[in-house]
C-alpha cells in the first residue's frame, strides 16, 4: 500500500540481518524514496562484499561500508571500561555503545547525500530505538526518523521471513532458529527462540565465539596486561593497537571459556528480557583494569567511582551517550585514571580469569603498613584514639539507650 510521505532520500542503519533486509523493499514501496544502506564494520565478521551485493539486490541505490573498529574501540569502549561501567552487574554494553556510534555516522552521511531522513531496524519493544533515535536528535534535531517496527503491520519474525521470501531476498533466518544477534568485535548478543523462557538453559550450539569451560583447555593460560592511564596498551610485553589488543584477548579468553553471561534484565522501555552475551577480551579487559584500580585509586575516589560507574552503566545503555551528564562523567573519569598505569597477570582456565599478579608505579600498597610482622612506620598504639573517635557516635547512642532503660525500669518501679 503506497503512502504520499515526504521523504526523498534515506539513510538506513544496515546490518544485513533479518529486519534492515526487509526495510530497504518497505521503504521504497511505503515512501517512494530512495534508500541509501550505511554499515559500520565493527569487528561482525561478516562477508563484507556480501553484504554489499545482498543491500544493492534488496533496492538500495549504494550502500556505504566503512571499518570503524579503531573509533569504536577508542571513544566508545575504552571510555566505558575506564568508568568501569556495568549494567545490571553483568552486562558490559556491547551493543549499547556501538549504537551512537553507528547513529553519529548515518548522520554524517546523510549530510553528504543530501538525504531528509534516516532509518534503523530497531523493534519498538526495545532499547535499541532509544539509543538511534536520541544520538539522532543530538546531532540533527531536525531531519526526519523512520522506525519501520512502529509503523509496519509486520509483526514477528516469521511474517518478516515471509515478507522477505516472497521479494526474493536472501535470509540466513528461518523460522525454526530464529535467534536475534549482534556481534563486533566487543561481544556477540543473543536473544529470542529459546531464551525467551527464563527457566531454559542456553542451548549447547548456542554459543559461536567462546567453548565451553568442560572443553576448554586442561592447562592454565597466563597473560599479562598492561595499561597506561586506564587505556591498555600492551598484552604479554607487546604493543598493539586497539583493534589487535582486542582481537588477541578475544582469541585467549574465548579459547579458556571465558566471558559468557546469561543475564534477565531491565530493559528501557520497561519490559524484563534475558540475553545471552559472549565477551571474552572485554571481560579480561574489566577484570585487569578494575584490579589495578584497586592498587592505584585512594578509597574515597574509588568508592565514589563506584557510584558513577552504575551512573555511566545507565547512560550508556539509556541511549544517552551525547549529553552533557555523559560529558561530565568522562571528565571525572579522566582524572581518576591518571595514575591508572601498571601490569596485571590473569591466569585463564575453563571460565575463571584469575588475578595473580598486580604492579604499578603508581600504587598505593605499602609493604611496611599492611604487614603482620614488625614494622616501624605504623604505631598500632595510635589506633586506641582513632577508634574512640571513630566509635563515638555509636557510644553516645548506646549510652543514650541505656539512661532512657534505666528511666523506663524507675517509673515501672
Amino acid at each position: 500500500m503506497k503512502q504520499t510521505k515526504n521523504v526523498k532520500k534515506v539513510v538506513l542503519a544496515y546490518s544485513g540481518g533479518l529486519d534492515t533486509s526487509v526495510i530497504i523493499p518497505w521503504l521504497k514501496e511505503n515512501y517512494g524514496c530512495e534508500v541509501i544502506a550505511m554499515t559500520a564494520q565493527l569487528g561482525q565478521k561478516k562477508d563484507l562484499e556480501q553484504l554489499r551485493q545482498k543491500a544493492l539486490k534488496s533496492g538500495a541505490s549504494k550502500i556505504y561500508i566503512e571499518d570503524m573498529r579503531r573509533e569504536f574501540i577508542e571513544d566508545y569502549i575504552f571510555p566505558t571500561l575506564k568508568a568501569g561501567a556495568v549494567y545490571e552487574r553483568k552486562y558490559l554494553l556491547g551493543t549499547s555503545f556501538a549504537r551512537p556510534l553507528i547513529a553519529k555516522r548515518q548522520i554524517e552521511i546523510a549530510a553528504r547525500e543530501g538525504a531528509d531522513a534516516v532509518a534503523h531496524g530497531c523493534t519498538g519493544k526495545g532499547n535499541d530505538q532509544v539509543r538511534f533515535e536520541l544520538a539522532y536528535k543530538a546531532l540533527n534535531p531536525k531531519i526526519k526518523i523512520i522506525a519501520p517496527w512502529r509503523e509496519w503491520e509486520i509483526r514477528s519474525r516469521e511474517e518478516e521471513i515471509e515478507y522477505a521470501q516472497n521479494r526474493g531476498i536472501p535470509v540466513s533466518a528461518t523460522k525454526e532458529e530464529n535467534y536475534s544477534r549482534d556481534r563486533n568485535i566487543w561481544h556477540l548478543s543473543h536473544e529470542g527462540g529459546a531464551l525467551e523462557d527464563p527457566e531454559t538453559a542456553p542451548p549447547t550450539d548456542l554459543f559461536q565465539i567462546t567453548a565451553s569451560p568442560e572443553e576448554a583447555p586442561d592447562k592454565p593460560t597466563v597473560v599479562d596486561i598492561e595499561f597506561e592511564e586506564g587505556v591498555p596498551r600492551k598484552v604479554d610485553g607487546e604493543s598493539l593497537d586497539p583493534v589487535e589488543l582486542l582481537e588477541r584477548l578475544n582469541e585467549l579468553g574465548a579459547q579458556n571459556g571465558i566471558g559468557r553471561v546469561d543475564l534477565v534484565e531491565n530493559r528501557l522501555v520497561g519490559i524484563k528480557s534475558r540475553g545471552v552475551y559472549e565477551t571474552p577480551g572485554g571481560t579480561l579487559l574489566y577484570v585487569a583494569h578494575s584490579e589495578l584500580e584497586n592498587l592505584t585509586l585512594d578509597r574515597d575516589t574509588l568508592h565514589y567511582k563506584d557510584l558513577v560507574a552504575q551512573k555511566y552503566a545507565e547512560l550508556v545503555y539509556f541511549g544517552k551517550w551525547f549529553t552533557p551528564l555523559k560529558q561530565a562523567l568522562d571528565a571525572f573519569v579522566d582524572v581518576t585514571q591518571r595514575d591508572v598505569t601498571g601490569l596485571v597477570r590473569l591466569r585463564l582456565y575453563k571460565g575463571n580469569c584469575i588475578v595473580v599478579k598486580r604492579t604499578s608505579p603508581y600504587s598505593l600498597y605499602r609493604k611496611d603498613l599492611a604487614t603482620f610482622g614488625e614494622e616501624s612506620v605504623y604505631d598500632q598504639r595510635d589506633a586506641t584514639g582513632f577508634i574512640t573517635l571513630f566509635g563515638l557516635p555509636e557510644k553516645v547512642r548506646a549510652l543514650r539507650d541505656i539512661e532512657q532503660m534505666s528511666k523506663d525500669t524507675h517509673h515501672e518501679g
